[in-house]
């Protein structure tokens, strides 16, 4: 025969059971502290190390950031966003997210509308000269026999509208898949007419155990990370990236993130040497070229006229660190995410000539809606 336990033996149990677990979790602390012993995300040393120091709030020269994502455009007031890019010595920023959230749903009416709105709200508070605004595409319907037809009218209707540029997120490659379940591939002949972004940095392709650089990443943000039985391998996404560029030569494409190849800049400069119609850029990865000072000033000088100033997603005072690796030639600081950089910083002090090129004279070679002189006046 079952007995249920009476409310009074259940409240006892559970106080039992918390008691327990706050002693077993007290001792360890404990432990820990009498072995010195601690977890890898705490562990903040502060270097002993005297060396210069030259931080940097403000960019040499005026830039250009062709890589930001700003989600609220549409509704947005911009005062105190147009306030920071000043304070930072920002000219002007493109937002990569003009058709907004709907691109993720799959939803074009949506799609559509993110976009002329955000257009319009910068005309309407006299912008235009300090933002541009990319379009987006809807993958998910690249199996309907009009894909091709109706995505090039939407982007030259974006054109119309003022659009200055298309970005592709990097699902395309990596998770999109068709109405069969087959994995949309880079260089898929369906997208020929539309430009692409794909990738991940190539640790996040790799086993994730003691050996992988980027292992406290997977620790944190344990999605970013591609397993090989669900996601092809990085050599499989780059070269399918580089068939695309190599198969559309009159169209010119910004390879996000150094192409994924900061860690490999010799791989990257090869691909410049070999494509004329690609350019590259330096968001999210500047870590990977402030820890190879020597190599990745070379990499500015050979391809000087082929690299272009981005953040990725927006944070004032994350601009710092990239002023200091570009301006400066200081020692072994601090990025300033863990996960991403868990080694120290060094600069590249690029000359100003080059310094001129990355921040603003290559994307106004780009880009001609950018007013010029904004950058010469203020240089």
């Amino acid at each position: 025969m079952l007995t249920w336990p009476t409310f009074k033996n259940f409240l006892k149990v559970i106080l039992f059971v918390l008691f327990t677990t706050a002693v077993i979790y007290f001792s360890i602390d404990l432990i820990q502290e009498k072995n010195n012993l601690m977890d890898i995300e705490e562990y903040s040393p502060v270097s002993s190390l005297v060396v210069e120091q030259n931080p940097k709030s403000r960019s040499k020269f005026p830039f250009v950031d062709v890589h930001s994502h700003q989600w609220k455009m549409p509704v947005m007031d911009f005062t105190e966003l147009v306030t920071e890019m000043d304070s930072l010595n920002m000219g002007y920023m493109i937002n990569l997210s003009g058709s907004g959230f709907g691109t993720f749903a799959g939803n074009q009416d949506l799609m559509d509308i993110s976009l002329t709105k955000s257009i319009e709200n910068v005309e309407s508070q006299g912008l235009s000269n300090r933002f541009g605004v990319f379009v987006n595409v809807d993958f998910n319907k690249i199996d309907d026999i009009d894909f091709a037809e109706n995505n090039v009218r939407i982007i030259k209707d974006a054109v119309k509208q003022g659009a200055i540029g298309l970005k592709v997120y990097k699902n395309l490659g990596l998770n999109l898949k068709d109405t069969s379940g087959n994995r949309v591939k880079v260089d898929d002949p369906r997208l020929n007419p539309i430009l692409i972004h794909s990738g991940e940095p190539s640790p996040f392709f790799d086993p994730i155990d003691k050996y992988n650089e980027r292992w406290l990443h997977a620790r944190q943000k344990p999605a970013s990370f591609r397993s090989p039985d669900k996601y092809p391998s990085f050599e499989v996404v780059m070269q399918e990236q580089y068939n695309m560029f190599e198969n559309n030569p009159n169209t010119v494409f910004i390879n996000a993130h150094l192409g994924w190849y900061g860690n490999d800049l010799g791989k990257l400069s090869e691909q410049l040497d070999k494509l004329s119609n690609v350019y590259t850029e330096i968001g999210a990865v500047i870590a990977e070229l402030g820890r190879q000072p020597i190599r990745a000033k070379k990499f500015f000088v050979d391809h000087q006229d082929r690299v272009l100033f981005g953040k990725d997603t927006y944070k004032k005072s994350e601009y710092n660190i990239y002023f200091r690796i570009l301006e400066t030639e200081d020692e072994y600081f601090d990025y300033y995410r863990k996960r991403h950089a868990h080694w120290k910083m060094y600069g590249l002090n690029l000359p100003d000539s080059i310094l001129k090129k990355l921040y603003y004279k290559n994307a106004l070679k780009l880009f001609p809606s950018i007013p010029v002189d904004m950058f010469e006046m203020k240089k």
